[in-house]
């Protein structure tokens, strides 16, 4: 049995793991099919502090890994499929394991994946102009023409975002009318830097030299075909959170993020913390994951503290 078992390896969970293991409680890493995280698929990474010249998101992952690794965190790769947190110690069913792994307590920082189109080039452009995160890769396409995707107000917050550094933000939604909210809209309508394609549905991101070059589009109004030219495409249309494998036994927001008490990373059920993107609906940064994730262990370790010290005492 494990006293403390990790799932998922993005900032989150690999500074749990390296706050746990310089505890001494060789807590339990589970890497699933991306370990690292979204920050895997990203290229380099400015705006995390202490590196003056950038870093690669993969370098980054595997640092923290060793980091972990170092101090005594283990690592095993697999699915968690199920868990069982009616009572503790906790149990983990991994894809195609028979036997759980059992624990006293769980760390959950399993990330919110972002939602893509789902069109031809879109997958081979990423990291090369295709983003869905602005706070992120902005900062890449000064002076550039850039597109985003959605109609919601997080496609229009990034859109908005987006003006500080491209000369042309095309901002694509398929339907006459966007979801966001009406201050939202009129900010982004009052900015000369957004233009507007509306009835637009996305085809296909066109690939050029070095990257992306446009998004190919449908007018849905004239059924014609057309190239928004454009060095970067954003996509805005959303996430969802990875909590689907615990069946409902921890407490979500209505859109499936876990629902901590404010402050902390403790969740409904004692003994179980939640950390990064998987309860972050606002900021989601590798910053900020790597901060809620040395709060849950600091969580973590009190909480294990207290079972031990009841041990004691009984």
């Amino acid at each position: 049995m494990y006293k403390s078992i990790i799932v998922g390896t993005g900032p989150a969970g690999l500074t749990a793991a390296i706050y746990l293991a310089r505890a001494n409680l060789n807590p339990l890493v589970i890497e699933g099919p991306q370990p690292g995280g979204q920050l895997t698929t990203t290229t380099e990474i400015e705006n995390f502090p202490g590196f003056t010249d950038g870093i690669m998101g993969p370098e980054l992952m595997d640092n923290m890994r060793k980091q972990a690794e170092r101090f005594g965190a283990q690592f095993t790769t697999g699915w968690v499929k199920s868990v069982e947190l009616g009572e503790r110690p906790y149990k983990l069913y991994l894809e195609g394991k028979s036997e759980p792994l059992v624990t006293d307590t769980l760390i959950i920082s399993t990330g919110a994946t972002a939602k893509y189109l789902g069109i031809p080039g879109e997958q081979d452009n990423i990291g090369r102009g295709v983003s869905t995160c602005a706070t992120c890769d902005g900062f890449f396409f000064r002076g550039k023409e850039i597109v985003v995707v959605g109609g919601g107000d997080s496609a229009l917050e990034e859109a908005g975002f987006l003006t500080r550094f491209a000369s042309k933000v095309t901002l694509v939604h398929r339907r006459s009318e966007l979801r966001g909210s009406k201050i939202m809209q009129e900010r982004v309508r009052d900015n000369v830097k957004v233009a507007w394609a509306l009835d637009r549905t996305p085809l296909e991101v066109v690939s050029g030299e070095n990257g992306v070059g446009g998004l190919k589009v449908l007018n849905n109004v004239t059924g014609q075909e057309e190239i928004l030219p454009a060095s970067g495409v954003f996509v805005a249309i959303g996430h969802h959170p990875n909590t689907a494998f615990l069946g409902g036994q921890i407490t979500t927001d209505a859109n499936g993020y876990i629902v901590t008490t404010p402050g902390t990373s403790e969740t409904n059920i004692p003994g179980v913390f939640a950390c990064g993107d998987v309860q972050d609906t606002r900021y989601r940064q590798a910053i900020t994951a790597a901060g809620s994730g040395c709060m849950a262990a600091m969580d973590a370790e009190k909480y294990i503290e207290s079972l031990e010290h009841s041990a004691v005492i009984m």
